[in-house]
Parts: C-alpha cells; structure tokens; sequence
C-alpha cells in the first residue's frame, strides 16, 4: 500500500519548501533562525531580523508538522529573537517573545516585542512561576509565566562594566548561580586595547566576572552532576570553560576559521543534546562530541568531529532528524550590495552525517604573544582527533628558553613529560609530531619569564 503523501523536495538535506526569508524591504535586513526546538508535535522555530524590531520585516514565529507543511503562526511579530527554553513547571516552551502551552496556544510578552532576547533561564527562588529573560544590550528581566508581568531586575553593561557596545548571548542557571555571555569583540579586543567580552555569574546578590573575553553560549544539564560548559575565544584560540565539583576550569580548542573572529559574525553557536544523554558543541566553525558527565571533576570525551562554514543559530533534534537553522544571506542595511533578499533554510540530516563534513582541522595555542611567568603552566590545549600536528614556539627574551611540552593521554590532567624544546635567544622552533601521534590535552611550560608563543597547526 502507498502512501499518497507528498514527499517534499530536497537536495542534500535542504528542504527548500522550508525556508525562509525577510521582506524585500526597504530597509533589507536579516533572517537568521533564532531559535528550534520541538514542542507539541510540532518543530518550532522564530526568526529575526538585524537589530530590534522596525528595522526589518517578513520574520516571525513557524510551526512544521510531522508532514513538513510549515505555517506562520498569526501571533508572530518582527523582532531579533534567539531564546528558547522548556518551563516544565507550567508545561510551556518559550520561544522568542512567545509563551507556548501543550495545545499550542500561544501568548506573546507584548513589552519584549522591542527587546533582541537571546537566553531564557530558570529563576533562582521561584522556578516555578518565574523565569528570567536576558537581552543582547545586556537588560535582564524576570517574567510571570503565569501573567506575563515583566520587571527589569538590572542592566549587566553597568554591572560588568562594559566599555563597547554589548552584545550578549547565552545564559543558563544551574549550582545556584546565573550564569551569562557577552561577546564583545573587535580590533580592540584583538590587540588588547579593550577587553569587554564577559562571562560572569550572579547567585542573587552579587555580580562575579569569571573572564573579560568574548564568551558565546552557556549550558548544561539539571542532573549527572549538573555540569555547565561555556565556549568562547580570544586572539589566541576558541575556549571551553567548564564547572564542576564547585570550580571553573578552563580548555583552550583550536580555531576551525577566522570568519567568526567578530561579535557580529558569531551567531549563537550552541551546545545542545541532539541524541540522548550526548551533547553537540558548534564553536568556531567545528563541531565537537561532548559527554555532559566530569568525572574526576574534569573534562571527558571532547572530541572534533568537522568543520563548517555555516551560520548555525541553533539545531535540534525533530522525528529522527538533526535540523540545523541557518542565516544564509544578509544584507544588512544594504552593507554587502551584492546580496539582494536575505534568507535563511533547515538542513535536515543524522548527526552522524556531519562526520562528512569537513575534516577537523585548525589552529591556535595556549599562548599568543602572551607575557609568562618563570614556571607558568598554559591552559590544556585539545590534541586528539587531528591527523597531523605542528607545534610553533618563540618567545623574546635574550637569554634561550627551555619549553617542557606536556601531555594528558587520560584526560583527567594526568600529565607527562613529552619533550623539552630549547628555543634560542629571541629565537622560534617548529616541532612536528609524528602521524598519529596522539593525546588529549597538550599543555606548555617555560622555564624563565619572556613574552611567549605557543601556537598549534593542525591539518
């Protein structure tokens, strides 16, 4: 018996039915999806334009069934939009603006219309009738979600003093602290002139800033120890901050690409559980397997899987599926004139497929012109899953520096000695380790103060 269904077109995972785009304007904007997630029966998503609301036109709040026929809800508005999180006390998703029950009943926060939300997270005394909201600008609000009355509790670019303009990204609540991203960072931040990226905690009271670098996504589970990972990156390399057994710990991954080096350029990239009890990190144009467990209080399991050009706001699992959303074309302002109607498609696959996208490969190190102590220990930089490895030293003192390269095969920060490099006065050494030579984490120590370049290639 046959199924009388239509099967929707596709090509390699693109459905084309399924995208969607911004209004020619003018003004031409933007339209990145925000936001998907499955909620039910239904793949939800909510798109957005460039800035706030006004400055575009044509996005809004979709709803794809089983049959993938997609519908623009009527309760859609115009709006930058990157939030979503599952209130399970009250049974809703929110979305966006949106307030989402089980019978897909939607109610929208009229006075976050104007507002680019970018996290959701749960409230710290009353998770079960509050919830928190954080802006792009840096304004955070807590929110009924029984009436919907919002109340501005502060604005973070006063509380975290920040100089340039903010630009915050992930939030997540877990160990009895909030905990948010900004990601803050031009040529400034780049040639240290500026550091105002954050990555900072609140437990209620107090403001805490964990880093002053450009920090993207923040999560974690509720249970398995409740480990909350966080990525970000400065000029040196990508970065994984970690917290567990009441600690942050740092890792340092390599750069897939230097076209998400900009704050504009970085677009939620998202660590999500796409298959269960497993995690998907995209951070820098890579996609990594990551295990939501620490055992020993340390990082297991961080492994490469490819790397990507692709603008991904967000990915989820829907009826066997990964979807990845996308931003493919932004004419912002009219800024690139080549570039006509923005839009943006689904790519619909396993997560097994994204093993054929392109191989892990990239760069970047524990230290970049970085000034080190006598007997300094560089952060633990990721080695495995990469076929051929460079090591590139230098430093500036005028006396040779001796560098001991150690290695955790374990991954629980049980170091060895691989060798000692001796680096002339003023001088630079390159290093190539051998095919399939492998650890985990690698990590650099110099035997004297100098002003100090460790910086992985890997192809």
């Amino acid at each position: 018996m046959t199924d009388n269904k239509k099967i929707p077109f596709s090509i390699n995972g693109i459905i084309p039915g399924l995208s969607v785009k911004a209004d020619l304007g003018p003004p031409r904007s933007e339209s990145g999806i925000g936001a998907l997630v499955y909620w039910s029966d239904r793949l939800w998503m909510v798109t957005y334009v460039s800035h706030k609301a006004g400055t575009g036109s044509g996005t809004g709040l979709y709803e794809i069934d089983e049959n993938l026929n997609m519908q623009k809800r009527p309760e859609s508005v115009v709006g930058t939009y990157a939030n979503r999180m599952v209130h399970s006390q009250s049974n809703q998703l929110i979305i966006g603006p949106h307030f989402i029950d089980a019978d897909r009943n939607v109610r929208t926060v009229d006075e976050f219309k104007d507002h680019r939300l970018t996290a959701t997270m749960e409230h710290l005394y009353d998770p079960e009738n509050m919830i928190y909201f954080l802006t792009m600008e840096g304004l955070m609000f807590e929110v009924d979600v029984n009436t919907l009355k919002i109340k501005q509790l502060c604005n973070l670019v006063k509380e975290l003093d920040i100089k340039q303009k903010a630009h915050f990204k992930g939030g997540h609540t877990g160990h009895s602290r909030v905990v948010v991203a900004n990601n803050t960072y031009t040529e400034e931040d780049f040639r240290s002139v500026s550091a105002d990226g954050r990555l900072a905690e609140w437990d209620g009271d107090k403001w805490t800033i964990l880093e002053t670098k450009a920090f993207n996504e923040v999560t974690g589970r509720k249970n398995m120890g409740g480990v909350i990972f966080a990525t970000g990156w400065d000029s040196a390399s990508a970065i994984l901050k970690v917290f567990t057994k009441g600690q942050w710990s740092t890792y340092r991954l390599p750069k897939a690409t230097h076209c998400f080096d900009q704050y504009w350029q970085t677009e939620w990239p998202r660590i999500r559980e796409v298959e269960s009890e497993r995690f998907l990190m995209d951070c820098h144009g890579m996609f990594y397997e990551i295990s939501p467990i620490a055992y020993e209080g340390k990082v297991w399991g961080v492994r490469p899987i490819s790397t990507h050009l692709r603008i991904i706001p967000d990915f989820c699992s829907f009826l066997g599926f990964l979807v990845l959303g996308g931003n493919q074309l932004t004419p912002t302002g009219d800024s690139s004139l080549n570039a006509g109607q923005c839009q943006a498609g689904l790519w619909f696959g396993k997560t097994d497929d994204l093993w054929n996208f392109g191989k892990p490969k990239g760069w970047g190190g524990p230290w970049r012109e970085k000034q080190v102590s006598k007997g300094e220990v560089s952060n633990a930089y990721l080695m495995t899953g990469f076929e051929h490895k460079v090591l590139h030293l230098s430093h500036d003192s005028m006396e040779p520096v001796d560098f001991a390269i150690e290695i955790d095969f374990f991954g629980n920060s049980t170091w060895k000695t691989y060798d000692v490099i001796s680096v002339t006065a003023r001088g630079y050494v390159h290093h190539e380790f051998p095919t399939g030579f492998s650890a985990h984490w690698v990590r650099v120590v110099a035997n004297d103060s100098c002003k100090a370049t460790a910086y992985f290639v890997y192809t």
